[in-house]
């Protein structure tokens, strides 16, 4: 099965793909950082496979150079998807420039893959904040344009079983084509989601939706400049597309137990051996505010009440509540950031399972969160661009268990059309 990976990172989609089955083969993968010399995202790819087209240029520029393929794949920014119509008319439809989304779009159109599995941030389900759903209506307008139906499903890792708390919205689209299109269009909304949708399987979920979000149905417009312009809708965290039909409902997981992130540090410190020094806390090093390293952290993820002035002189209380310090060990992580492993509130602070002492994760623990290879990320780019790039990938595991899935979508469809094939002789 032909795969094209965009916005490839350091390759979580390529290694959560194969891992669930040799079939799946990328033919050509684009990661390019703009306004940056140094493509350490890009390296660290190119250092870990060797197969295929690995392509470091603006996909903007090299979206044509995408080959046929069976399978689109990438987890690409949320951005502004507004559309509007050309003072031309000639072009029809345009969207704001240097949205990567359109980009997509474009070889969509162009090469009209089978399948077509995208992650984001969960809360493009509600973007823009004054006009709720509206830039997701756009997205599953556009695809319903190009002939695909869509499902979706935001999902936690934690809930079935991985080391962290990390929610992401995982789109699928289907091209109506598609033998799974042909029998998903025969079925009742509900059921897909329940029983014939393409998460159930490996995301399995409870009979009875969240009662305090009432499902919802909406017809798309067909014109995109009207949905644009118009739509406000209220997207749940899971739902179907098939033409202008909308369904969505707040589907509840079947929890599986977690990994912990003790763990975790558990698997790290048999790999990594003794933390360097550098990851600790020090009590002997003071900052300009007098507070050692230890007491920033502590300040940093303990509650606040403390008044503030304003730029323009105006005085306020700035609150903010408390955070585990250090972290519980006998839980999943909380969601990794890009600011991993620096004195910000958002840093995982833990107990060293040998010396006691509290320190950041090291880059390896945070690759282990993720699902990634011990190292994957080393020697190929400083380590505080291995934080950063373990801030933005995504839990390998989870895209494992999607390519199970695609897999027996694609089988089925091939032993089909082999019966076809052979009821002619």
């Amino acid at each position: 099965m032909k795969v094209v990976e965009l916005f490839a990172g350091v390759g979580g989609f390529r290694l959560g793909l194969e891992a669930a089955d040799d079939d799946f083969e990328t033919v050509w993968a684009n990661q390019w950082e703009p306004s940056k010399k140094a493509q350490h995202a890009y390296d660290c790819y190119k250092n870990n496979f060797n197969k295929g087209v690995i392509n470091n240029k603006d996909i903007a520029e090299a979206w044509r150079e995408v080959p046929d393929h069976d399978l689109l794949v990438g987890g690409f920014p949320c951005q502004d998807y507004s559309v509007a119509r050309t003072l031309s008319g000639e072009r029809g439809i345009q969207g704001k420039k240097g949205v990567l989304f359109w980009q997509i779009m474009n070889i969509v159109e162009f090469r009209k893959p089978s399948y077509i599995l995208l992650e984001n941030v969960d809360r493009l389900l509600k973007s823009p904040s004054k006009q709720r759903g509206r830039d997701f209506s756009v997205m599953l307008a556009s695809l319903r344009d190009e002939g695909y139906f869509v499902e979706w499903r935001v999902i936690n890792a934690a809930d079935y079983g991985f080391a962290q708390k990390r929610r992401r919205v995982f789109i699928f689209a289907y091209h109506e084509s598609t033998l799974f299109a042909q029998h998903i269009k025969k079925e009742e909304f509900m059921n897909i989601l329940h029983n014939k949708g393409f998460f159930i399987n490996q995301f399995p979920v409870e009979n009875e939706h969240n009662p305090r979000h009432p499902d919802q149905t909406l017809t798309l417009p067909d014109d995109l400049v009207e949905i644009s312009d118009n739509i406000s809708f209220s997207y749940k965290n899971s739902g179907v597309m098939i033409g202008n039909e909308v369904y969505t409902a707040e589907l509840v997981p079947r929890i599986e137990p977690p990994i912990t992130l003790g763990e975790i540090l558990k698997r790290a410190d048999n790999l990594q051996g003794e933390v360097d020094e550098k990851y600790y806390l020090r009590k002997d090093n003071v900052n300009k505010k007098g507070r050692s390293d230890f007491e920033e952290m502590a300040y940093q993820k303990g509650p606040k009440k403390e008044k503030r002035v304003s730029r323009t002189g105006h005085e306020y209380y700035y609150t903010e509540g408390g955070m585990a310090f250090p972290e519980n060990l006998n839980a999943p992580s909380r969601t990794m950031l890009t600011s991993e492993g620096t004195k910000n509130r958002s840093s995982h602070v833990v107990k060293d399972l040998n010396t006691g002492r509290v320190r950041f994760l090291t880059p390896l623990e945070c690759e282990l969160l993720n699902g990634f290879p011990p190292d994957w990320t080393n020697g190929v780019m400083p380590e505080k661009s291995r934080y950063f790039c373990m801030g933005n990938a995504l839990v390998v595991g989870l895209i494992e268990r999607m390519g199970r899935e695609i897999i027996r979508l694609r089988r089925e469809e091939k032993q089909v059309g082999y019966v076809r094939q052979m009821a002619l002789f």
